[in-house]
């Protein structure tokens, strides 16, 4: 009786086995396709974006806010065409656009990527030495620290152990959410500036013009469909790679809200001309309202994390980007060897060249406003280019159709449009 009992309860025990299966998959699965949305995204709120989000939020206010939200929609649907490209055709982009429009249409995109995520690197970097400013840390020692630790980040031999550190030092910009709090917005100014956009005053347009210019870099492009690719994830996964990519466009553009409510709620409320052009300027200019622990502690926190993580990203894409036009192996899953030396030396040079600079005091401002005014003049080429093979390399059944593809198409004319409306502005001021 006693066995016979027993195989009749293994059969019962099943089902209940399965689901725990089915529960644990459910859980980790997640996990292990999301990732390269986040990062990207958080990478895209950096030093520079930082910056020009203060800025905003001291000349304009609550103004400023509404741009922010219209901005997370443009933020996914660009980024969602890297995603199905990456794990459609299991193609890096650069790779992509050599095998379909041909070396010199890759040549360019490559080169064009690399000096952006330069100049990226550029503005990271003088971030980390701002921050470090704040502590009384000199630049001799916090680039070199940071530099090192990045370098050795890739020598890890796994694309997933430099996703998890690129998150977890992501995550240092929820800080700026906690400074929100600190700084006690006004509710109903708040609402009463979301129902206001001064799209006919020039200096409020240009701000806006400068908002979505950081929104969409070259190297996010590139970044995420080779972080799918390196992730080799499957047409199963796309959904789930969705998500984490609209998880990661509402998560960055709350923290680029998060800056500019905090800002427009105590530098923009009593000194709204306030020159607010490096880390030590907001620095300085918030911890009169939120204190040693508001200004300094958490705003570096959250600007230390802000550039890491990018640096992290625009060096990789960069990297990335000339190994699949020049046909190198290219892989975080193996340290370097004989025949991934060419992406790795690629990868170093990027940290060394930026690192070089800022210590070598170049005029960071006006490089920045540089930087500025090639991001806005490749935007043409690079959503152009995305564009041209989401509708080229993809299956039918991968492709856009309907209403879905003329809103991406005219979201994308329209970041264009409102990038190539810096140029003058910016050459004006050089």
């Amino acid at each position: 009786m006693t066995d016979t009992t027993a195989q009749v309860a293994d059969p019962s025990d099943a089902p209940s086995k399965t689901a725990l299966r089915r529960g644990r998959w459910l859980r980790w699965g997640l996990l292990t396709v999301w990732g390269p949305g986040l990062v990207v995204m958080l990478a895209d709120t950096d030093a520079g974006s930082l910056i020009t989000a203060s800025q905003s939020g001291a000349q304009w206010g609550y103004r400023m806010v509404l741009p922010q939200l219209i901005l997370m929609p443009i933020l996914y649907v660009v980024q969602e065409m890297t995603v199905r490209l990456g794990i459609v055709t299991k193609r890096g982009h650069g790779a992509l656009i050599r095998e379909r429009f041909g070396r010199g249409w890759a040549w360019l995109s490559a080169f064009t990527l690399f000096a952006s995520a330069i100049g990226a690197l550029l503005t990271e970097f003088a971030g980390v030495a701002g921050v470090g400013e704040l502590f009384g840390v000199s630049r001799w020692v916090s680039i070199p620290v940071a530099t090192a630790a990045l370098l050795g980040l890739a020598l890890t031999g796994s694309y997933r152990r430099v996703e998890r550190i690129g998150l977890a030092i992501g995550a240092a910009e929820l800080a700026f959410l906690v400074a929100m709090v600190m700084a006690r917005p006004d509710p109903a100014a708040l609402v009463e500036g979301l129902k206001s956009m001064p799209l006919g005053n020039s200096a409020y347009l240009l701000l806006v013009a400068a908002n979505v210019g950081a929104v969409i870099m070259p190297w996010m492009v590139f970044y995420q469909q080779g972080a799918v690719v390196d992730k080799h994830l499957s047409v199963k996964t796309i959904r789930a790679a969705r998500q984490d990519t609209a998880a990661g466009a509402v998560l960055t553009q709350l923290i680029m809200i998060a800056v500019v409510v905090t800002v427009a709620s105590t530098i923009g409320m009593h000194n709204g001309d306030a020159a607010l052009q490096t880390v030590g300027d907001i620095s300085r200019s918030l911890t009169p309202y939120l204190g040693r622990v508001g200004g300094t502690v958490l705003f570096g926190l959250g600007m230390l994390g802000a550039a890491l993580v990018a640096a992290i990203v625009a060096s990789l894409a960069g990297a990335w980007g000339l190994s699949e036009v020049f046909g190198w192996k290219h892989t975080l899953n193996e340290r370097p060897n004989r025949a991934t030396a060419k992406f790795y030396i690629t990868y170093a040079l990027a940290h060394i060249i930026g690192a070089a600079l800022v210590l070598a005091s170049v005029d960071l401002v006006n490089l920045a406003v540089d930087v500025e005014v090639m991001n806005a003049l490749l935007l043409p080429i690079v959503l152009g280019l995305l564009l041209a093979l989401e509708s080229k390399a993809l299956p039918e059944q991968w492709r856009m159709r309907g209403p879905r593809k003329y809103i991406t198409w005219t979201l994308c004319l329209a970041v264009i449009g409102f990038g190539l409306y810096m140029v003058p502005q910016a050459l004006g001021g050089l």
